[in-house]
């Protein structure tokens, strides 16, 4: 059976416009990457979408970002809390880790959270942290790309209906 709510109106790596706004800026983000033993770890984030890639921010030496850097493969997912029949999961391979633009980055997730214009150190977390913590910028590009959308709105072309078993 079908899963409910399942759009395959796009291609498996590309995130369908109706889902967009779960990744610019999700309410709720959660970044899975694997460790050295394998298992799974993973963190809640902040990300946005640049039309290629996921990006996400992290800080240097961070469990996530040595394990970005040892294995890329990721998941992402995207939903809002407030409808959690509506998500999507981002499977993909981390392309770049750069310090460069990196806190220019996280001011602009800070702004875009907040609502107004912000600065990470300072405003988001106390500015002492800008001395001992280096931003990373991390670009994660969709290799699968699983969008559901089963709140029973508006029939979407190519979404798979399929009654909920429960």
């Amino acid at each position: 059976m079908p899963t409910l709510g399942l759009l395959t109106d796009h291609a498996p790596d590309a995130i369908p416009e109706s889902h967009r706004d779960l990744v610019e800026c999700a309410p709720v983000a959660a970044l899975t990457t694997v460790m050295p033993d394998g298992y799974p770890q993973t963190s809640v984030v902040w990300c946005d979408f640049d039309g290629e890639s996921v990006r996400v921010n992290t800080m240097r030496g961070f469990q996530k970002e040595r394990n970005m850097r040892r294995n890329p493969r990721v998941t992402l997912l995207c939903y809002d809390p407030r409808n959690d029949m509506r998500y999507l999961e981002i499977r993909g391979t981390v392309v770049e880790m750069t310090e460069e633009g990196a806190l220019a980055h996280l001011d602009a997730l800070a702004s875009k959270y907040a609502g107004r214009p912000m600065r990470y150190f300072g405003e988001c977390i106390p500015a002492h942290f800008a001395e001992t913590e280096v931003p990373v910028l991390c670009r994660i590009r969709p290799t699968h790309v699983v969008a559901v959308d089963a709140t029973g709105g508006a029939e979407r072309k190519g979404e798979v209906k399929s009654q909920l078993v429960v």
